[in-house]
């Protein structure tokens, strides 16, 4: 390619050549928090000098001659070759939850759900078995009850809050340990250095729902987790704007879930990632605000007449308040409570709110109540709900931005008409 020279010193000239062609960028000594490195990690500055990185909105990469596109589709290179593959935008998303987890590695996927499924399908094959915490998402229960016996897989449960009962579920054929921890919707805390120790014990992988903590509140990897996966939709983006997932954790599981992923198709959208991505640069900030407002609620309806429990990881009334506040650095931003009228109570409150939203989704700036046996748990039977202590009168609310009195003062009057 032939380059023309601009009217500058020769030698500015070649500095900026050589800054577009080898990617030259700052480097620092300095030692750093991973909020730090994540904020900071970017795609490669292009010769517009631009300070927020671009989106990267194409299909297809090019190449300049043959034998480098040869290479890429070698694997010799990590080359970009098609966005269903590997992406700039995506990679960048990706490169900061890796930091943010403490994790060697990362895939991005196009949902929650598609980083949860990659994660069992790509590292499982038939006659393997799973052993599964009991309280987690009714969408990863429809996986593991109705597709993974499909494919021969075997799956057991075991109690969020009997962990005596994990290690006697383990078989000769057990490949992986998979939960959630804070579950979804009771909040019950699972001790991740215990299920760290039983999974290395075993050789097997443990692979940890993050989600509801986020990896500013709570690292898994530092625990022993092989494997942390994200549903992104949720506080990653914070706004309840776009869909993703990602999956981080060793190199060589996630190198067997990218090849899963490559042919299959659950490629993150380009435009998703550069969203996501830039939502991460505040999500620290954003979860120290929706805990304090999450934890000022839990103790304004700890004692409601008309509430049987609230259950929040950082209330001393919670049964794991010390697990919690061994590995979590807040509580979150989920409050679930009990309402004494049962299933009536629930819709008439859900009914009664004037603010909050209704709505399929949690991690929204916004403010959101949702009643789990009629909704995301609704295809569970009742002794199933039961078992994960998801009782009729059940309310979770995903706390929100808005200041606190208005969240509370709308909880409130709803109860007042319950």
């Amino acid at each position: 390619m032939d380059y023309k020279v601009p009217q500058l010193p020769y030698f500015l000239f070649c500095v900026s050549y050589l800054k577009q062609r080898l990617k030259i960028t700052k480097t620092t000594t300095m030692e750093q928090h991973p909020i730090t490195k994540a904020i900071r990690k970017r795609t490669e500055q292009t010769n517009e000098m631009e300070h927020s990185s671009p989106l990267f909105l194409t299909s297809s990469f090019s190449f300049d001659n043959a034998e480098d596109m040869r290479a890429a589709f070698a694997d010799e290179t990590d080359d970009n070759i098609y966005s269903r593959f590997s992406n700039p935008s995506v990679k960048e998303f990706t490169d900061r939850v890796v930091i943010l987890e403490g994790a060697e590695a990362g895939y991005a996927t196009s949902s929650g759900m598609s980083a949860v499924f990659a994660s069992f399908m790509a590292l499982l094959k038939k006659g393997d078995h799973l052993v599964v915490c009991n309280a987690i998402f009714g969408s990863t229960v429809t996986i593991l009850n109705k597709y993974l016996p499909n494919y021969g897989i075997e799956v057991s449960y075991v109690s969020a809050i009997k962990p005596e009962e994990w290690e006697a579920a383990i078989k000769p054929n057990t490949k992986m340990i998979y939960l959630e921890t804070p579950t979804n919707p009771g909040l019950d805390i699972i001790d991740l250095e215990f299920a760290g120790k039983l999974a290395k014990k075993h050789n097997v992988i443990l692979n940890v729902d993050n989600c509801f903590a986020t990896p500013v509140n709570q690292t898994p990897i530092q625990y022993g987790a092989d494997l942390v996966v994200h549903s992104a939709t949720k506080w990653m983006d914070g706004q309840g704007r776009v869909l993703g997932g990602v999956i981080v954790g060793k190199k060589e599981l996630i190198h067997n879930i990218y090849l899963f992923c490559r042919s299959t198709g659950p490629a993150m959208s380009p435009f998703n990632a550069w969203v996501l991505s830039r939502s991460l640069e505040t999500l620290d900030v954003r979860m120290e605000r929706h805990s304090s407002n999450a934890f000022h609620i839990a103790k304004a309806l700890e004692n409601h007449p008309k509430i049987s429990f609230t259950k929040y990881p950082f209330l001393q009334s919670h049964p794991q308040y010390a697990i919690a506040k061994k590995q979590m650095k807040n509580g979150g931003a989920l409050v679930v409570f009990e309402l004494k009228g049962g299933l009536a109570s629930g819709q008439k409150f859900l009914d009664s709110l004037e603010m909050l939203t209704l709505t399929a989704n949690l991690g929204d700036s916004r403010s959101i109540a949702s009643h789990p046996a009629s909704t995301t748990h609704a295809k569970l039977t009742e002794a199933e709900r039961a078992a994960v202590n998801i009782t009729p009168g059940l309310i979770r609310i995903s706390v929100g931005l808005e200041y606190v009195d208005d969240i509370l003062n709308d909880i409130l009057q709803a109860l007042y008409k319950c």
